[in-house]
């Protein structure tokens, strides 16, 4: 490839970027300038807000939500080996019984250690 074929990408990054600009330059010349405190304040869905909106979260929040990510990744590796089980063959199977026995173990593990425990 030489370097003439990188224009059309070029000029199109720089019309994305334009545009950008563009969009941002426009909301910030042509919006309000008058500082509102109402619109500034927590909104929870039409209800009234009860205590700060900054408040912590239990550490069991963060992990339900690693849990998640671990066992969606997964299925996300699960996917392609369904797809291409014929090909793969006893290779695949295995290699892939060996990927849900290490994360069955850390399941067990995580499950022994009481971490799923909701207290």
């Amino acid at each position: 490839m030489t370097p003439l074929d990188y224009v059309p990408v070029l000029i199109t990054f720089a019309i994305i970027g334009g545009f950008a600009y563009f969009a941002l330059a426009a909301t910030h010349i042509l919006g309000p300038k008058k500082y509102d405190p109402i619109k500034q304040d927590t909104y929870e869905c039409g209800v009234d807000y009860v205590g700060d909106s900054r408040q912590r979260f239990s550490v069991k929040f963060y992990l339900v939500a690693v849990l998640f990510v671990i066992f969606d990744l997964e299925v996300v590796f699960m996917y392609p080996w369904a797809v291409n089980f014929k090909e793969l063959g006893f290779y695949g199977l295995g290699a892939m019984s060996i990927f849900l026995v290490i994360l069955t173990v850390g399941l067990l593990y995580e499950w022994k250690k009481g971490a799923l425990e909701w207290e």
